[in-house]
C-alpha cells in the first residue's frame, strides 16, 4: 500500500521543515482551515504518493535545481506511512477544531508538530521508524 519509488531524502526533509511551520502557525493561532489544507499534504503524500504531494512538487521544482546531486536514496514506504500517520493527527485535530473540542485540536496538532519537527530539526522520521518497527512485529508470510 505505501510503495514507491526510492526518494532523495533532502525532499522529506525540506516537506517537514514546511509542514513544521504550518502546524506551528496552527497551534499559535487555532486556524483549523490551514490544518485541514495540512490535511490534504498528507493526505496526496500518503496515498496518492510522494511525487505527487506538494511540498515534494516545491522541492523538485525550486530546491532540489540549487542542490548537487545525490546518490543517497531512502525507501518511499515509511515516508508514505509517517503521512498517512500525520494525516490522521491532522484530521482529528481539525475535526477538534471544528466540532469546538480546542483541546483535541490542540493536542492532536502538537504531536504532529513534534514528529515533523523531529525530522526537520535532527532527521529522525518517527512515523518511518514506528513503520520499520511494524514491519518487524508483522508475521512473516513465509
Amino acid at each position: 500500500m505505501f510503495e514507491g519509488a526510492p526518494v532523495d531524502p533532502r525532499g522529506p526533509r525540506f516537506a517537514a521543515w514546511l509542514t513544521t511551520a504550518v502546524l506551528a502557525v496552527v497551534l499559535a493561532t487555532g486556524w483549523w482551515p490551514l490544518l485541514a489544507a495540512q490535511a490534504v499534504v498528507f493526505g496526496i503524500g500518503a496515498f496518492v504518493g510522494l511525487k505527487q504531494a506538494p511540498y515534494s512538487v516545491l522541492y523538485r521544482k525550486l530546491v532540489a535545481p540549487r542542490l548537487g546531486p545525490t546518490d543517497e536514496r531512502e525507501d518511499a514506504a515509511p515516508l508514505r506511512f509517517a503521512q498517512a500517520v500525520g494525516f490522521g493527527f491532522a484530521v482529528i485535530g481539525t475535526a477538534g477544531f471544528v466540532l469546538a473540542i480546542p483541546a483535541l485540536g490542540l493536542v492532536a496538532t502538537a504531536f504532529a508538530l513534534v514528529a515533523a519537527l523531529l525530522n526537520a530539526a535532527f532527521g529522525f522520521c518517527l512515523g518511518c521508524e514506528s513503520y520499520l518497527l511494524l514491519q518487524r512485529l508483522a508475521p512473516s508470510n513465509r
